[in-house]
């Protein structure tokens, strides 16, 4: 993403959270961008199609905090757990541009564009569980493609549901996490 085109981006987070989808203008945007009112329109025709390049945004921030967090060196029940932890932990550091962006998202036509964006980080799933099932640590059975989409859906899901769509609460937050985590063991390991 060229620099003026991350201003942009940077700066629709910030206003579409402050202002909310509805309120926010395309001057607000380039206002916060330091970008001139013409300049929006070189990268994006409206406001809302700048969210999927705040998705973009988004899966990077997932994937470099699992890249960072995630120990390799150590088995792979416990890095399991370290998925799980950084994608809760993303959701509620993040969740008012989580629930932006699906509000966003979920109003135009770009949520087909969600599969593209999500690409890096069904990669990234599909590698973590790669290692595991070359050493006959998960099932057989299991498809690597089709199950790093069903996982990333399933610890998403129970996360959002956390910090998106419930009361905030940490202690149900962390029985999910639990569950989340108990209930992929089951379904991946021999």
């Amino acid at each position: 993403m060229d620099n003026k085109k991350q201003k942009i981006v940077q700066s629709a987070i910030h206003v579409f959270q402050e202002k909310g989808i509805e309120k926010t203008k395309v001057s607000d945007i380039v206002k916060g961008a330091g970008v001139a009112q013409g300049t929006f329109y070189l990268y994006f025709p409206s406001k809302l199609a700048v969210m999927p390049s705040i998705a973009e945004v988004m899966v990077q921030k997932i994937v470099e905090a699992m890249k960072e967090e995630v120990n390799v060196e150590q088995a792979f029940i416990t890095q399991l757990e370290q998925v799980v932890h950084v994608a809760f932990k993303i959701t509620n550091d993040y969740r008012e541009i989580y629930a932006l962006m699906f509000a966003g998202l979920a109003s135009s036509q770009y949520l087909s564009e969600w599969e593209k964006i999500y690409e890096p980080y069904y990669a990234w799933m599909q590698e973590f569980l790669n290692q595991p099932k070359a050493t006959a640590m998960l099932r057989e059975s299991i498809n690597v493609e089709a199950t790093a989409k069903l996982l990333i859906g399933l610890i998403e899901a129970a996360a959002e549901q956390s910090y998106l769509f419930d009361k905030h609460d940490e202690e149900k937050a962390n029985q999910k996490k639990k569950e989340v985590l108990d209930f992929a063991k089951h379904a991946l390991c021999q």
